[in-house]
């Protein structure tokens, strides 16, 4: 591997990754927002509920010390759990979309995820043992679907997700056929 130096003359460090060169569709927002919406609806429900049940037990029995505090501002929970709900909903399929990337060459699938922390996942095509196609009924309604590539390694299986239906038969098949093209070539 080719190795660059600092321009101070420091320690050398390996070249960057270049993004893979495909987006997923842009419907994968809406997946992740109906996906995050209906999360952060069941956390505040969730949030109602304990914000309810410690109104009514303080009602019947005082609290004293940290109890009784956040006995006090119980009411609140349910107002910062909708404004985080809120706030992740809008921001965070618009943050996946422009980070998780995909990309097949002729000898590696290559993709990005990750919206705090970034995951970059080279899968060799010869290591490739099967390659699954998924869709849960929010894609199936947008028309997206997964692909599950899966190696021999725990570490090496991969996934694209939000994909167009007809990309991802496709290439669900090409992938097949490559790999098991490659299996036969090495034996």
């Amino acid at each position: 591997m080719r190795r660059t130096h600092e321009p101070d003359g420091g320690t050398p460090h390996p070249p960057r990754l270049r993004p893979p060169a495909h987006r997923v569709a842009r419907r994968a927002m809406a997946h992740w927002a109906i996906e995050s919406t209906l999360l952060w609806g069941l956390a505040s429900g969730l949030a109602w509920g304990v914000a309810a049940f410690v109104d009514e037990w303080d009602g019947t029995r005082r609290w004293d010390g940290l109890l009784g505090w956040l006995g006090e501002r119980a009411g609140w929970l349910p107002v910062v759990v909708v404004a985080a709900g809120v706030l992740m909903t809008a921001v965070t399929p618009v943050w996946r979309y422009r980070v998780h990337r995909w990309e097949v060459s002729a000898d590696v699938v290559y993709t990005r995820t990750g919206w705090f922390s970034r995951e970059w996942l080279l899968v060799p095509v010869s290591r490739i043992q099967t390659v699954d196609t998924e869709q849960g009924w929010i894609e199936r309604l947008l028309g997206l679907a997964t692909i599950e590539i899966n190696t021999a390694s725990h570490a090496g299986s991969s996934e694209v997700a939000g994909l167009p239906v007809d990309v991802a038969a496709r290439l669900a098949e090409q992938l097949a056929h490559r790999a098991h093209d490659l299996r036969d070539d090495a034996t």
